[in-house]
């Protein structure tokens, strides 16, 4: 935890890092308040592929991630599309320019949000159903809730087998479709953001395993 704040100004300093924040993370796949204190997590924007392995060969931040963890896992992303903010510009515009349809493959889903106060009772009673269903879900083959600030400052990150089951998630199933349809008539937001990838060059294991690795067999 002491790393949250202790590995902040090595991050500024990084060079060919565009834009990062540091998460906590919730319990197994759930949005809900609670965190999982021994899991975190980085999200990060750079130059290039260079910059990236300069920081991994170099940077003290990630060395304690090969040393330290019990586990970790890494996975480059290419931006598909982005729309919204994140600290008030879109980090990811220059990446994608205009939207581009997923190959076929595995995508990746990154949601973020900061909450209107007023409205954190309504987003969580919501969480829960959503919760579930996503549990269930066919062609999910992760995910994670995470947050900049406890309660407030949310977000999800997701692996699915391919687009089809995303869409079927966002757009078909009712639970999630009404979560929508709500965020947009009470305005429980006041900055978001939604983005797809294409996954590639993942390493390492989450809850034991690369969930990335049998889509790829």
């Amino acid at each position: 935890m002491r790393h949250m704040a202790f590995d902040r100004p090595v991050l500024r300093g990084t060079g060919g890092l565009r834009f990062w924040r540091l998460l906590g993370t919730g319990r197994g796949r759930s949005m809900s308040p609670g965190a999982d204190l021994r899991r975190w997590a980085l999200f990060a924007v750079w130059d290039g592929e260079p910059a990236l392995e300069r920081f991994l060969e170099r940077s003290p931040v990630a060395a304690r991630w090969r040393d330290e963890s019990e586990e970790a896992w890494h996975v480059r992303l290419a931006p598909l599309c982005s729309r919204g903010g994140w600290g008030g510009a879109d980090p990811l515009a220059a990446a994608t320019g205009t939207s581009r349809a997923a190959p076929p493959g595995p995508v990746a889903v990154l949601t973020r949000a900061s909450i209107r106060p007023r409205r954190l009772v309504g987003f969580y009673r919501s969480v829960p159903e959503v919760d579930r269903l996503l549990l269930r879900q066919d062609g999910c083959l992760a995910s994670v809730g995470a947050g900049e600030w406890p309660l407030a400052r949310q977000a999800t990150f997701s692996l699915w087998d391919g687009a089809p089951a995303v869409g079927r998630f966002a757009y078909r199933s009712s639970a999630h479709r009404d979560v929508i349809g709500r965020v947009r008539r009470e305005d429980w937001y006041s900055e978001e953001l939604f983005a797809r990838f294409v996954p590639f060059g993942s390493e390492g294991a989450w809850d034991g395993r690369d969930p990335l690795r049998p889509v790829r067999a």
